[in-house]
């Protein structure tokens, strides 16, 4: 199955398909922090994550009507569009109390051009409190809830400090799953000490569990994070931008053709980027992922297998995915 040609099924064909016409992303901050730097599971993040958590281009510390409204404007200044997804991007965006998220979210929803309300957020800080609030909101506008997983590989989680195992995310999936939430997992490649078949067996493994979307995300090295550090004393291997295209190709090919994919390499932000440096060229790395695409012809899904075993989420101590290759 081809979509617009792309080959894959890309998030911006879903929301035409279902809204009749382009969504935005509005990148708002709830003022959040994470476990992972407040001391209750470490101070200094996972190890690629910079000082911003992920929300470098968030509007910080106003209202969310007023953040939405900031937005809003500097889009339509460049955009004919009507319609917006309040994205909560930065640090965690359930980590607070109920009551506070509460009056967060339904200041964004209550918003009639936001249609989606997206939140980013750990699966560790899914309290069954916080779980009944994103049903509710999702009978009111749909949520998606974005999960950092990664990888899958426990080793690996280990080394960027995740603070989380596979087993609470399988968990956080579940619950979601069980309140037709949409979920979307992101996926670092490229994370040290990785093989590409490691990789594989990540991206083989989501694809099986009951999800909406998928972020791959090239792994950036930061200036201002641990990894940037590690990188400057101990500089490891890092794809190339073709190897990389060949390895976007291989993912989308094991990935069923009806999860959204929400990204496909990622831009880091370009006054903090150290390695790679071409990923900065967004363009023309998606224009390079279609020639692949093109001149293996292939596509989303073509070496998709559906594994009865894998209906139900498996435990991280029994669940390892058979060898994708």
């Amino acid at each position: 199955m081809i979509w617009n040609d792309k080959r894959y099924y890309s998030i911006d064909s879903y929301l035409k398909q279902t809204f009749g016409e382009k969504v935005y992303r509005l990148s708002l901050h709830g003022g959040m922090t994470c476990p992972n730097r407040d001391g209750t599971l470490g101070h200094h993040g996972c190890i690629f994550c910079s000082a911003a958590g992920s929300g470098d281009f968030a509007q910080k510390y106003l209202p969310i009507p007023e953040q939405i409204a900031a937005a809003k404007e500097q889009i339509r200044q460049k955009r004919n569009c009507q319609k917006f997804i309040a994205y909560f991007q930065a640090y965690t965006n359930t980590y607070a109390p109920v009551d506070y998220l509460r009056d967060l979210f339904f200041d964004a929803i209550k918003d009639p051009d936001v249609v989606i309300l997206s939140i980013g957020t750990r699966p560790d800080c899914l309290s069954n409190e916080i779980l009944e609030l994103l049903g509710e909101l999702n009978q009111i506008k749909p949520v998606w809830i974005e999960l950092g997983l990664q990888t899958i590989h426990a080793k690996t989680h280990r080394f960027i400090r995740s603070g989380f195992t596979l087993d609470c995310f399988h968990e956080a999936v579940r619950q979601l799953s069980q309140r037709n939430i949409s979920v979307i997992v992101h996926v670092i490649l490229g994370l040290p000490g990785e093989t590409r078949q490691e990789m594989l067996e990540t991206v083989f493994h989501v694809g099986h569990l009951p999800i909406f979307g998928i972020k791959l995300q090239l792994l950036h090295v930061l200036s201002d994070t641990d990894l940037g550090i590690l990188y400057q004393k101990h500089p490891f291997p890092l794809f190339t931008q073709e190897e990389y295209c060949t390895m976007i190709a291989d993912c989308l090919e094991i990935l069923p053709e009806t999860i959204t994919i929400h990204r496909l390499t990622g831009d880091g932000p370009k006054e903090l980027l150290m390695a790679p440096l071409w990923s900065s060229a967004k363009r023309s790395v998606l224009n390079q992922i279609q020639k692949v695409l093109k001149n293996r012809d292939t596509w989303q899904g073509k070496y998709f297998v559906p594994e009865n075993n894998m209906i139900h989420i498996r435990s991280e101590t029994n669940g390892r995915s058979p060898n994708p290759i």
